[in-house]
């Protein structure tokens, strides 16, 4: 593929790949800005979101509820029955300024609890696994509508999201790939009986912010640079008036099936920490911007026998940006009893995600029914959501 100047000059600044995190981009002739943020691994839906105003929540999972709203370290109060995890900060002042919009219940149309399958159907935008991923779908709806538009994905490999028959470029810079931080501390576990290395290595790992908590394996390690490092770049590069109006950030550490209130405080404060940086980076093209963050699946109604969730379905996405019309939560709750869960163990979905991404494609890209046919086929059913941008 022939790369202009422009095109190398933007894959030299944009490539960004830290740890679990990484950032793909691609050109695409509007004004407005759509950033889709995977959350790898599965994100707790209703420990990010709680429905704290659900009798049946405390007997369900009350040993990894946080203090309700109003206490010390409680939840952020989102207008009486749900409460942003406290972890949250940066995204409830967007809440109140009207600008997070949380969709709860939410989930794809599959019903796999595998972690691949699920990224795989998520990223395709279908039930079953497809040759290319819905944001290349979208790539190639808005560059044909201008002959030459090129496609340039950064990072340490291209997601699925943006795979296909859009030309993606991927540019892999030799000094961005670096160990994940829970490879020391499973380092540290590792040599924790050794009397010589043991206690080097854990006093080494103390000096690098390296908690007891985290060598002992009940909280995640610090990892708070790369997300929102990653994210601020994003931002800076989307709101350059030649550079990309698509991205595609993910951000890993979801899967807590052990530990989960301490282990959910890292990758929630990294996405809060990220989402943030992206609004400042942004500037004033933020009221242009519109920001999806999903995950694969939600996790189980119930906390497992190591204080952990494991695979479920109903979970939460995020909408947030300039011209969302948040300050609420959208949401049909199924509510928490046992005959209203999904097969007696996950949260009921109510909302199809692709229905949440129809309805802000059509809004914000302005995208008509017969290219959401070809972003999202075989999604008659699924519909597409109104009312998540203020018009």
């Amino acid at each position: 593929m022939k790369l202009t100047r422009r095109s190398a000059l933007l894959g030299l600044a944009s490539a960004v790949s830290l740890g679990r995190a990484s950032l793909a981009l691609a050109e695409a002739p509007t004004d407005r800005r759509f950033v889709v943020v995977i959350l790898r691994g599965a994100l707790d839906g209703m420990a990010a979101v709680v429905p704290y105003g659900d009798p049946a929540l405390a007997g369900l999972r009350g040993e990894l509820l946080p203090p309700q709203p109003g206490e010390p370290n409680g939840l952020l109060d989102l207008g009486g029955f749900f409460g942003l995890h406290p972890a949250l900060g940066g995204l409830h002042a967007l809440y109140q300024e009207n600008q997070l919009l949380p969709v709860h219940a939410v989930a794809g149309p599959y019903r796999s609890r595998s972690h691949f399958d699920a990224q795989d159907y998520m990223e395709s935008g279908a039930s079953h696994r497809l040759t290319s991923g819905w944001l290349n779908r979208v790539a190639g709806q808005l560059s044909g509508r201008a002959a030459g538009d090129l496609a340039l994905a950064v990072g340490g490999t291209v997601p699925v999201l943006l795979r296909g028959p859009t030309r993606v470029g991927n540019w892999v810079p030799p000094t961005t790939v670096h160990p994940e931080p829970d490879l020391y501390a499973r380092l540290a576990a590792l040599h924790a009986h050794d009397p010589v290395t043991g206690p080097a290595i854990a006093d080494g790992l103390r000096e690098r912010g390296f908690s007891a908590a985290v060598l002992a394996g009940v909280e995640q390690p610090p990892n708070r640079f790369a997300f929102s490092a990653l994210a601020g770049a994003a931002g800076h590069l989307l709101a350059a008036p030649d550079g990309p109006r698509l991205a595609a950030l993910e951000i890993g550490g979801w899967d807590t099936h052990s530990s989960q209130p301490g282990r959910l405080n890292g990758p929630l404060g990294q996405l809060d920490a990220g989402l943030v940086a992206l609004r400042e980076a942004l500037g004033e093209v933020w009221a242009r911007t519109t920001v999806l963050a999903m995950t694969e699946f939600g996790r189980t109604v119930r906390v497992n026998g190591t204080r952990g969730t494991d695979h479920g379905t109903g979970t939460v996405a995020f909408v947030l940006g300039g011209a969302v019309a948040g300050g609420r939560v959208q949401a049909d709750w199924p509510g928490l009893k046992p005959d209203r869960l999904f097969e007696n163990r996950d949260l009921q979905p109510t909302a199809d995600l692709r229905a949440v991404a129809k309805g802000l494609l059509a809004q914000h890209l302005g995208l008509d029914a017969a290219a959401l046919a070809k972003v999202f086929p075989d999604s008659q059913a699924a519909g597409t959501m109104r009312g998540l941008l203020r018009t």
